[in-house]
């Protein structure tokens, strides 16, 4: 990679990640084909994209932690249920055809965004429920299954994350995405990056440049999101979702 190819990774990488730490997800929407264009094969692509995006997640946490409204045991609750699923979830890719895949996940992408259109009121304001033991463990089998997504699929599964938390936890969209960008974003990528790594190839002298790229826009990402109300957060990922999801029928329907 010549020095003009890293700076042009450098910026789309910081700006796919800015996007996504302040939508609550959907990095992958631009970084990973960047790193097909450039020449990588889709396995090492995605393990390569799966470990520099942990840097996303480590920038946002960097600066999500100045506000101190992270409750450190909820957010342990979302890290252990959904590892949990990850490290299978990238075993199972392996075996699934990928069109397959990425039409299932686009369509469910899609819906998502109609969902969340059609509740303009939703994730607003944050109402707390289901903090009790059934809440916790149906919460916690969505949360699951959401991890065997990640594990397996490209992009997009941290939208699912957000939306969970906000649905069936009552937090606001700013809050959730928060709890997305650091658990997803470091626990959950990391877990599937590592089992990638260990299964695949993972394109190293690229990481470097992707790493900063990634720390740099889930820091600006997050900051802006903190900044903003919960009602804009709430419309960009609207159309965050919407985008993932028509990019993955798309790339479904003709592969």
């Amino acid at each position: 990679m010549d020095i003009f190819e890293q700076i042009l990774l450098f910026f789309i990488s910081t700006l796919a990640n800015t996007f996504s730490a302040y939508a609550g997800g959907g990095a992958g929407l631009l970084q990973l084909p960047a790193l097909i264009f450039l020449g990588l094969p889709f396995a090492v692509a995605l393990a390569t994209h799966k470990i520099a995006s942990v840097a996303l997640g480590i920038g946002a946490a960097i600066r999500h932690s100045r506000e101190k409204k992270l409750q450190w045991r909820f957010a342990l609750f979302i890290l252990v249920t959904g590892v949990a699923g990850v490290i299978p979830g990238a075993r199972f890719i392996l075996t699934v055809p990928e069109n397959i895949a990425n039409l299932s996940l686009g369509v469910m992408t899609v819906g998502l965004a109609v969902y969340s259109w059609g509740k303009p009121d939703m994730g607003i304001d944050l109402k707390t429920m289901h903090r009790d033991a059934y809440g916790y463990l149906i919460g916690g089998v969505v949360l699951f299954l959401i991890g065997v997504l990640n594990g397996s699929l490209t992009s997009g599964t941290g939208l699912f994350c957000t939306i969970w938390l906000v649905r069936w936890f009552g937090l606001d969209y700013k809050l959730a995405v928060a709890y997305t960008l650091v658990v997803v974003g470091i626990f959950w990528n990391g877990s599937g990056a590592l089992t990638l790594a260990l299964l695949g190839t993972v394109k190293w002298s690229w990481l470097p440049v992707l790493i900063i790229g990634s720390a740099v826009g889930g820091y600006s990402g997050a900051h802006l999101a903190i900044r903003s109300h919960n009602s804009s957060i709430k419309r960009a990922f609207e159309l965050v979702t919407l985008i993932t999801g028509f990019a993955l029928i798309v790339k479904a329907l003709t592969a």
